[in-house]
C-alpha cells in the first residue's frame, strides 16, 4: 500500500494542512466495515436476537464515531491525504484503489454516519414484524457502504463502482414489497433511469481518461488547472457528460421521474436516500470535480445551473398537489437538489456543498417523521389524516422544526445555506435565477405549510385511533431535530465560516465568492419569500374553511391537471420512448425467432427427420428385423437342439446365459 499526499494546488499564501495521520490512515475501515457485516447479517442474521439488526446498527454506529473523530481532526488542524493500492493495470493505466480524506469526503463520511445511525435505530422499530426483516438490513447496510466507496473514490473508477453499488443496492431498497407490482415496477424505473444516466457518466469517464492518460481524479484535477492541452479540448463535452450522470443520481429535470414513485419502498430507505445516500452522489461528483469545472468547463457550468433552476421550480409547483405525505416530501427533495445544483452552476461550490449538509438533517426528520406518522394512520394519504398534533406531539413538533427549516426561516438550518445560494447568485448577477430561486423559496413555504396543516391540524379523517410512536422512532426524530436547528451556525457570514474552511481545504484550487457578511436583498427576500409561502397557506387551508377543501380555492383545473399529471413526462416517455422501443425490440425479437430461431429449429428437425428416415431404411430394416427373422426361422430347428442342454443345473444355464449375451452383442456391434 502507497500512502501519498496529494499535488499541492493551492496558492502561495493558503493555509496549511496536514495529512491526517494514523486517523486518516485508516479512514478505509469505515469503508470495508459496512460489507463485511452485510455478509454476516446474510449468512448468521437469521440466528441472532434482532435477526441482524444489531450487527447492522453496530456498524453505522462506527461510522459515526470514526467520521465524527475525523470531523474534529479536520476541523482542528486540517487533513488532506489520499491513498491508493494498485491492483494491476490494463495497458498504460493503472488500477488503483483507495481512499481520500479532506474536507469534502469527511464532511460526507459524517452525513452518511450521522443519518444512517439514526435511520437504522428508526427502522428497527419501524420494520419490527416486516416480511424480509434480516434481507432488508442487509441491504441497508451495503447502501451505506456503497455510498461511503463513492465519496472515498481517488479515482474515477472506484466512483464509478461505488456509483453502479448504489443503484444496484437502492433497487433492492426501493423494490423490497417486490409482491406489489407497483413497487417492483418504481424500482425497475428507477435502475432503467439511472442506467441511461449512467452512460453519459461513463463516455465523460473515458473521455477524460483518454485525454488525461490517467483515471487519478487528483491528476486530472491537476491538468485542469495547470492549461494542458489535451484536456482543453475535450473539457466542454467532458462536463457535460459528467453532468448527465449527476442529473440521474440527484434527480435533475427530466430524470427526476424516478425519485418520487421511489417512495414505494419502506420509509427508512426514503428516509437515507434523501438524505445521505443517492440522491447526494451527483452533487458530490460535481463538487468532487470542481477545480474541473472552474478550469476548463466553465461554459458547461451554464449548462448546470440551467437545468438546477428548471428542477428547483418544477418539482416545487408539482409538491403543491399532492396527497402523499411522502411525495410531497419526494418532490421537496428533487426541488433541494435544485437549489444545490443551482449554487454549482453559479461558481458557489461551498453554498451547494452546505445545503446538501442541512438539507441531510432536516430532509432525514420530515422523512422519518411522515414515517411515524403513516405508521399510526396506515395511510399516506393527507386527505385521510388531520388533528394528530393532539395525538402524535412529539412527532408534531419534530415535523413542524423539519418544515421550518426547509421553509428557510432563521435561526434555523436551511435559512443559513438557502440564504448563501441566493447571495451567490446576487453576487454574480444572475438576476433571473435569482428572481427564480426566491419564488421557489416561497413555493416550498407554501406546500410544506399546507402539508403540516392537512396532516396535523383539524379533526381526524382517517379509520382507527392514531396514537404516538415508540420511543425507538422519537429519539431519532429529537436528535435530527437538534441538527436542524444548529446545522446551519457552522457557516454564518461574519460570525464564524468553519464549513466553507472544511469542504475548501483540500490540495485542488477552489476560487470563488465568499460573503463576509449577510447580503441584505439576498436576506430580506429569501425570508420574506419564506413568511409569505408559510401565510399564504395557513389563510387558505386554516383561516378560510376547512383545511381538506383548500386546494378547491388555489385550484386553475388547467394547471393543476398539468402538474397532478407531472408535466406528462411520463406519458411522454411512455409513448414516444418506451412504448416505441419496446415495440421496435418485439418486432425484432419476432423477426429473430421467425427468420433464424425458427429456421434453425425445422432445419434441425429436417435433418433429425432424414436421418431417422436413414437409420429406418438401414438399420432397422436391413440389420436388425433380418437378424430377428432369421432367428424366427431357425426357432424350431434351435429349440429341438436346445433340448438337448437342458441339464437343469444352473452353473451351465449361467455360462450358456453369458455365452448368448456375447454373442448377441458382437452380432449387433458388426451390424452397426
Amino acid at each position: 500500500m502507497v500512502n501519498q499526499n496529494f499535488v499541492n494546488f493551492l496558492a502561495e499564501g493558503k493555509p496549511e494542512y496536514t495529512d491526517g495521520g494514523v486517523i486518516a490512515e485508516f479512514t478505509w475501515l469505515i469503508v470495508v466495515l459496512p460489507f463485511l457485516a452485510a455478509l454476516f447479517i446474510t449468512f448468521l442474521g437469521k440466528y441472532l436476537p434482532l435477526k441482524g439488526a444489531e450487527l447492522a446498527l453496530g456498524t453505522v454506529l462506527f461510522i459515526f464515531l470514526y467520521s465524527s473523530a475525523l470531523l474534529y481532526e479536520h476541523a482542528t488542524k486540517g487533513i488532506a491525504n489520499e491513498f491508493f493500492i494498485n491492483v494491476g493495470s490494463i495497458g498504460s493505466y493503472d488500477l488503483e484503489f483507495g481512499w481520500v480524506v479532506d474536507g469534502l469526503s469527511i464532511m460526507m463520511y459524517f452525513v452518511v454516519g450521522t443519518v444512517s445511525s439514526l435511520v437504522f435505530v428508526y427502522a428497527t422499530n419501524y420494520m419490527q414484524g416486516e416480511i424480509r426483516y434480516t434481507f432488508f438490513f442487509t441491504s441497508l447496510t451495503l447502501f451505506a457502504g456503497s455510498m461511503l466507496v463513492l465519496v472515498s473514490s481517488p479515482t474515477l473508477l472506484q466512483l464509478l463502482i461505488g456509483w453502479e453499488l448504489v443503484g444496484v443496492c437502492s433497487y433492492l431498497l426501493i423494490g423490497h414489497y417486490w409482491e406489489k407490482k407497483e413497487n417492483s415496477s418504481a424500482a425497475m424505473k428507477a435502475f432503467i433511469t439511472n442506467k441511461i444516466a449512467d452512460i453519459g457518466l461513463m463516455i465523460g469517464i473515458i473521455v477524460l481518461a483518454l485525454s488525461t492518460k490517467t483515471l487519478r481524479i487528483s491528476e486530472i484535477l491537476y491538468q485542469s488547472t495547470h492549461d494542458y492541452e489535451d484536456i482543453k479540448t475535450v473539457a466542454y463535452l467532458g462536463g457535460v457528460l459528467l453532468f448527465i450522470g449527476a442529473m440521474g443520481k440527484s434527480a435533475q429535470f427530466p430524470l427526476h421521474v424516478w425519485l418520487p414513485d421511489a417512495m414505494a419502498g419502506p420509509t427508512p430507505v426514503s428516509a437515507l436516500m434523501h438524505a445521505a445516500t443517492m440522491v447526494t452522489a451527483g452533487v458530490y461528483l460535481l463538487g468532487r470535480m470542481f477545480p474541473f469545472y472552474q478550469g476548463m468547463a466553465s461554459e458547461a457550468l451554464d449548462v448546470v445551473l440551467l437545468f438546477g433552476v428548471i428542477t428547483l421550480l418544477g418539482a416545487g409547483l408539482v409538491a403543491v398537489v399532492q396527497d402523499d405525505l411522502k411525495k410531497v416530501l419526494a418532490y421537496s427533495t428533487v426541488s433541494q437538489l435544485g437549489y444545490m445544483v443551482t449554487a454549482m452552476g453559479s461558481g458557489a461550490y461551498t453554498a451547494g456543498l452546505f445545503h446538501l449538509w442541512t438539507h441531510a438533517f432536516f430532509k432525514a426528520l420530515l422523512f422519518l417523521g411522515a414515517g411515524s406518522v403513516i405508521h399510526a394512520v396506515h395511510t399516506n394519504n393527507m386527505s385521510e389524516m388531520g388533528g394528530l398534533r393532539k395525538e402524535m406531539p412529539r412527532t408534531f413538533s419534530t415535523f413542524i422544526i423539519g418544515t421550518v427549516a426547509l421553509a428557510g426561516l432563521p435561526p434555523l438550518a436551511g435559512f443559513f445555506s438557502k440564504d448563501e445560494i441566493l447571495a451567490s447568485l446576487n453576487h454574480e448577477g444572475h438576476n433571473i435565477y435569482f428572481i427564480i430561486s426566491v419564488l421557489g423559496a416561497f413555493i416550498t413555504a407554501f406546500y410544506m405549510t399546507r402539508a403540516v396543516l392537512l396532516t396535523f391540524f383539524g379533526e381526524y379523517r382517517g379509520d382507527g385511533h392514531p396514537h404516538e410512536s415508540d420511543k425507538m422512532m422519537t429519539i431519532p426524530l429529537i436528535v435530527l431535530s437538534g441538527f436542524a436547528i444548529v446545522a446551519g451556525w457552522v457557516n454564518i457570514p461574519g460570525v464564524y465560516t468553519g464549513f466553507t474552511t472544511w469542504v475548501t481545504t483540500r490540495k485542488n484550487a477552489i476560487v470563488e465568492y465568499h460573503p463576509e457578511s449577510f447580503d441584505l436583498v439576498a436576506m430580506f427576500s429569501g425570508f420574506s419569500a419564506g413568511i409569505f409561502g408559510i401565510g399564504l397557506a395557513y389563510y387558505v387551508y386554516q383561516l378560510s374553511g376547512k383545511a381538506v377543501d383548500g386546494d378547491q380555492k388555489i385550484k386553475i383545473k388547467p394547471i393543476w391537471k398539468i402538474l397532478e399529471n407531472k408535466y406528462y413526462l411520463d406519458f411522454f416517455y411512455f409513448k414516444f420512448i418506451i412504448n416505441p422501443v419496446k415495440i421496435t425490440f418485439a418486432k425484432f425479437i419476432d423477426s429473430f425467432n421467425t427468420n433464424i430461431l425458427d429456421r434453425f429449429v425445422n432445419g434441425v428437425g429436417l435433418t433429425a427427420s432424414k436421418a431417422g428416415d436413414i437409420v429406418y431404411k438401414n438399420l432397422d430394416q436391413e440389420g436388425i428385423d433380418k437378424v430377428l427373422n432369421l432367428s424366427s426361422s431357425g426357432t424350431d430347428t434351435i429349440g429341438s437342439k436346445v433340448k438337448l442342454i437342458q441339464t437343469g443345473k444352473t452353473q451351465q444355464y449361467l455360462m450358456y446365459f453369458l455365452v448368448g449375451v456375447i454373442v448377441i452383442s458382437l452380432i449387433i456391434l458388426l451390424v452397426l
